[in-house]
């Protein structure tokens, strides 16, 4: 029996991705995954599109989800969630009062790249970005067509990474909450991409585990393109210790990441198996049957 693979981490153009949320199903079909998730930050805009292009399809299922940018302890972190409720209005709050906020972030953003002598303008940053989730990928791309840079890393590393001449914080929600509204749209919350440090590894990944159990997480990203193998055996290994359910994704942004394909990552190595998503409709099945009666 041919193994089955699912990607449950990807961007359309509704937040900083290029394809749009059915050309992310398409193209999910014809790579032969069985699932794919619509993880845009910020925002589920997408998500009507993204399930209406599924409908007609029952070789790949089609998951809804958001991946939502927190704060803790004074770092960014990012929760995705998948299986939720895209018209559940207290997430929908959620969502909007963290794009107020990335809105007020960029405005300042915008005045600190004049001020460094870009020519670049609000106007151009939301045009460029299409969609109501509107962030620093977008900033760059622009910077970019201008002839200011060659490459997105270039830009961030200038400009816009955490301490750069342009960086502006932004006010974020904290994990109890973005994992709570997770919860209450029916979904299940993962800790994504959490292998980026390149010094203790291990002791800041169980450090923040452990955080985010208390905030009532429910599994983490074991795969993932980034990862290497030891890494990704890491976080497998993690979520076995702590009874986490295990998710993986490539984080596809289309052109505006290219070295990163649907469902194969970075040079064809990554692979999700599709028999994790058994544990984690039964972990949806078991809290609908615990849930208490309205």
């Amino acid at each position: 029996m041919t193994e089955k693979y699912i990607d449950l981490h990807t961007h359309s153009n509704a937040s900083d991705g290029s394809f749009t949320p059915s050309e992310i199903f398409k193209l999910a079909g014809e790579s032969g995954l069985s699932a794919v998730a619509l993880t845009d930050h910020d925002t589920v805009s997408g998500i009507s599109e993204f399930l209406k292009s599924a409908e007609e399809n029952d070789s790949c299922t089609a998951i809804p989800g958001v991946e939502i940018s927190v704060d803790l302890g004074g770092s960014e972190v990012h929760i995705v969630g998948l299986f939720i409720d895209h018209n559940c209005p207290s997430l929908l709050k959620l969502l909007t009062e963290i794009r107020v906020n990335r809105d007020s972030r960029n405005s300042v953003i915008i005045d600190k790249l004049q001020a460094m002598g870009y020519d670049i303008s609000l106007h151009e940053v939301n045009s460029t970005a299409g969609g109501e989730s509107v962030g620093r990928p977008h900033f760059a791309k622009i910077l970019i067509e201008k002839g200011y840079f060659l490459r997105p890393q270039e830009v961030f590393d200038k400009c816009l990474k955490r301490g750069a001449s342009a960086y502006c914080t932004r006010k974020l929600p904290s994990p109890e909450e973005a994992i709570r509204e997770i919860h209450k749209a029916g979904g299940l919350a993962f800790w994504a991409h959490a292998v980026y440090r390149l010094k203790n590894e291990r002791t800041f990944v169980r450090r923040i585990i452990k955080k985010l159990i208390a905030c009532e997480i429910d599994g983490v990203e074991a795969y993932y393109s980034t990862y290497s193998p030891a890494q990704q055996n890491m976080m497998i290994g993690f979520a076995e210790e702590f009874n986490l359910l295990k998710s993986g994704g490539s984080d596809f942004h289309g052109s505006n990441q290219p070295a990163v394909s649907l469902g194969t990552g970075i040079n064809g190595t990554l692979k999700v198996p599709a028999d994790i998503l058994l544990e984690m409709n039964d972990t949806i099945d078991r809290k609908k049957r615990t849930e208490p009666a309205l």
